[in-house]
């Protein structure tokens, strides 16, 4: 795997989802309610791959191989907020913190006019109507208009165009597969709330030393944000948005080393699996965890191209750390704890599980691997039935971005070997971050 291919977690490329799915445009051109002017931003990989912040537990379960080939998620847009100079300030006091209820009454009036369906009203004393703007019901007017929008072009199918395999509406994300030469590509399509600039309760994250700074500029990082049709956990379904910080996260994707890369996609490779049962940990909360990490770790450390295993034995560590004290911070609002819901039961259980992977990981890396390759193994075997062609995914040279390597488990097998029952941990010696070392017990190295 080349370095381009283990640092493609997620890319916007507008020119690709335009070519492969046109149904966003032709849903504006429906009833005129999406921006004339927007503004889509594709990624590469599911939102069950953790690419968004949005819980897993209403979407239906997907494999790899049998159901699709490629992923992508797709933000798109029904609201833009393109104009303002500040700090954005958001109406969270009815929400947990990375939550909102937006407020129409930022928009002018043809705007409130055109969504006014789409909106809980509330009546306030002094005879005034505020109209929410609702994640579900934004999400029911997108699959309804979707799904008008897919028949039309079924009706009249057009050569080049992909063909509709499956359309499903997963609580508030509509997922499409559609079959593109001999390639199945699964889109999730996110309908969101953009808005340009940073918002207010975040302002704090600014203030703090970062492992991008000096590498990308702060514009780059804070030109814009989103609110995602995702609840908190005692939040109310029809009016609380989430914030997503999902294009910085493109931005800060290239300050990361590739051999951190890969032991992000190994780690992922494994939970997904394992702790998928009850769904408490998703792969955000792991990329979370490497942004972190990230900011904790010296530069010089992290840039070593063959510590991918230690990388690897780190973020396990963290996770495990992370469940033991239920706390899991929100990489750019801190103050939200992004495991504070979960029973002690449940991360215990979790807990439990991931020291089973921590005492073989090697082992559970070659078991993520092998799900990886029958995966391929079913992909190519209806390649081979159909057409030979397939599409890549955006910014790719062909490989596949989300493969955990052999080799990692081959130099994960041999740190555990060489150390037979000692605990193996990547966390910096406070005595000397100079130099790149790992830990073996109490001793470091």
């Amino acid at each position: 795997m080349s370095p381009r291919q283990l640092i493609s977690w997620s890319n916007s490329t507008l020119a690709s989802a335009t070519r492969h799915f046109k149904g966003a445009g032709m849903v504006q051109k429906l009833d005129q309610k999406l921006p004339v002017a927007n503004e889509y931003l594709l990624l590469s990989g599911g939102v069950r791959e953790g690419v968004v912040d949005i819980d897993l537990d209403e979407l239906n379960v997907y494999a790899r191989g049998t159901d699709y080939d490629m992923d992508f998620t797709l933000l798109v847009p029904a609201l833009k907020l393109h104009d303002r100079n500040q700090p954005v300030t958001l109406d969270m006091r009815h929400s947990a913190l990375c939550h909102s209820w937006l407020s129409l009454r930022l928009f002018d009036e043809g705007t409130i006019s055109k969504w006014k369906d789409c909106c809980t009203i509330v009546d306030h004393i002094n005879g005034a109507t505020n109209y929410f703007f609702s994640p579900t019901k934004v999400a029911d007017w997108f699959y309804e208009s979707i799904s008008i929008v897919l028949s039309e072009i079924q009706k009249k199918p057009q050569r080049g165009m992909p063909k509709v395999e499956k359309v499903e509406k997963n609580g508030t994300i509509i997922s499409i597969i559609l079959g593109v030469g001999s390639s199945r590509m699964l889109y999730d399509i996110v309908p969101v709330v953009s808005f340009k600039g940073w918002p207010a309760v975040a302002q704090s994250w600014l203030m703090e030393n970062h492992f991008w700074d000096g590498k990308i500029t702060e514009e780059e990082v804070i030109s814009g944000f989103y609110l995602v049709p995702a609840c908190s956990y005692k939040g109310k379904k029809d009016n609380e948005w989430r914030l997503s910080f999902a294009r910085s996260e493109v931005q800060l994707k290239k300050c990361i080393s590739s051999s951190l890369m890969q032991a992000y996609q190994a780690c992922k490779a494994i939970i997904i699996k394992l702790l998928s049962r009850p769904k408490a940990i998703s792969p955000y909360h792991l990329r979370s965890m490497m942004l972190w990490a990230c900011d904790r770790l010296p530069a010089s450390y992290l840039a070593q191209e063959d510590y991918a295993a230690h990388f690897l034995l780190g973020l396990i560590d963290d996770l495990q750390h992370c469940l033991v004290n239920k706390m899991c911070p929100n990489y750019f609002i801190p103050q939200c704890n992004m495991l504070e819901h979960l029973s002690e039961d449940t991360v215990m259980l979790h807990a439990r599980k991931l020291s089973s992977v921590r005492s073989d990981p090697a082992e559970h890396l070659r078991t993520a691997i092998e799900h990886v390759k029958a995966a391929n193994r079913l992909t190519l075997e209806l390649q081979r039935r159909g057409s030979t062609t397939s599409i890549p995914s955006p910014q790719s040279d062909g490989g596949d971005p989300n493969q955990p390597d052999d080799r990692l488990a081959k130099k994960l097998q041999q740190l555990v070997t060489e150390n037979p029952g000692k605990s193996i941990s990547v966390f910096i010696n406070p005595d000397d971050v100079t130099r790149p070392h790992f830990r073996i017990d109490d001793k470091f190295f």
